[in-house]
């Protein structure tokens, strides 16, 4: 009803109807039609940062707006309006211009907020204990995710300002076949509209280069942090295994001492058995410590040397070993054909 009430084409409503997410503008004989993305703002609402389609249908005398989710623009732009009245000639290209410049300052906000997340994850990447990792991912992850929806938002909005503010600069005479073309100077607001998108987007990108290499390190100090803990248990198992291997066979001398037969100092009615058993457990104890430890020692050291001649490289392997001996082989093997002959150098003077 509305499309027949107000001339508005076959194609420009079935955009609407039909909820067409690519923006454009299009002119047409009485009007021209712009559709533009905004998002919800509301940032506790589960469609936060959801695209919303508006579309605006701009004919001479006035300008029609649609959207099929609630939206605060108009609002702002009848406001702004009234503030602007004595100063600014109100017409329907510039509550178009209004439109798109109050959509596209609804991104500042968000914006603003992610810079101060970066900083704030930027600065304290390495200052969070290894319990918070989830809580420092997931805040990492939902910033990116934040900046690659706006950026997919802001993505194509230059060009649609471009091609908007090229249609302004057009032929509007009655043989162009467009009654209803913007006006001339909107295009100087638009110029301004398309700065402050390339500025955002770029800013948007600086952002997710500062999100990104904190990602990687975080992740990377995770992972440093997993390998010292693994070290720390490695070694924690191998002193545990070195007690056990000493104390085991101490079990076969008190199993042999404790036997229902007759053993050496049973009928003893002094200690002197029990303290020389005891003293012989205790030095073997001692002894096993010192010997597991050299063992230690020796294995790490040579573990170091065999990571440092495998990390080192010798002359050899860039080929100058080679070629030196390769030059004495030619050397012993040249014969006396190969010298230069005194005869056959100047037999043409004799």
């Amino acid at each position: 009803m509305l499309a027949k009430a107000f001339g508005i084409h076959p194609l420009t409503a079935e955009d609407i109807r039909m909820q067409e997410a690519r923006e454009k503008v299009e002119l047409f004989r009485t009007y021209y039609f712009v559709c533009f993305h905004t998002f919800d703002p509301d940032s506790e609402s589960e469609d936060f940062l959801e695209p919303i389609n508006v579309y605006m249908v701009v004919f001479q005398q006035g300008i029609l707006t649609f959207h099929f989710s609630p939206i605060s623009n108009p609002a702002s732009v009848r406001r702004r309006v009234r503030q602007l009245r004595d100063y600014v000639d109100v017409s329907a290209d510039w509550l178009c211009y209004a439109m798109i410049d109050d959509i596209t300052d609804g991104f500042a906000p968000v914006i603003h907020s992610i810079e101060y997340e970066a900083d704030a994850i930027e600065d304290s990447v390495f200052l969070f204990k290894e319990k918070d990792f989830r809580e420092m991912l997931f805040r990492i992850g939902e910033s990116r995710r934040k900046v690659m929806t706006l950026m997919r938002l802001l993505q194509g909005k230059a060009d649609v300002i471009k091609m908007f503010a090229k249609r302004c600069h057009e032929d509007s005479s009655p043989l162009a076949g467009h009654s209803a073309q913007p006006r001339a100077d909107i295009a100087l607001y638009l110029g301004d509209i398309q700065d402050h998108i390339i500025t955002m987007f770029q800013s948007l990108l600086s952002y997710e280069k500062i999100f990104s290499r904190s990602h990687s390190n975080y992740l990377a100090q995770l992972q440093v942090e997993s390998f010292y803990s693994n070290n720390q248990v490695t070694d924690m198992l191998s002193k545990v295994t070195m007690i056990g291997t000493i104390l085991v066979p101490m079990n076969l001398v008190t199993g042999l001492f404790g036997m229902n037969v007759h053993v050496p100092g049973q009928d003893e009615t002094t200690y002197a058995w029990f303290g020389g058993i005891l003293g012989f457990i205790i030095v073997a104890i001692i002894v096993s410590g010192f010997a597991a430890n050299w063992y230690m020692d020796m294995a790490q050291r040579r573990d170091t040397r065999k990571s440092a001649i495998n990390s080192g490289v010798s002359v050899k392997t860039f080929g100058f070993g080679r070629k030196r001996k390769q030059e004495q082989r030619d050397r012993t093997n040249r014969s006396m054909v190969s010298l230069p002959s005194r005869y056959t150098r100047y037999g043409d003077l004799a």
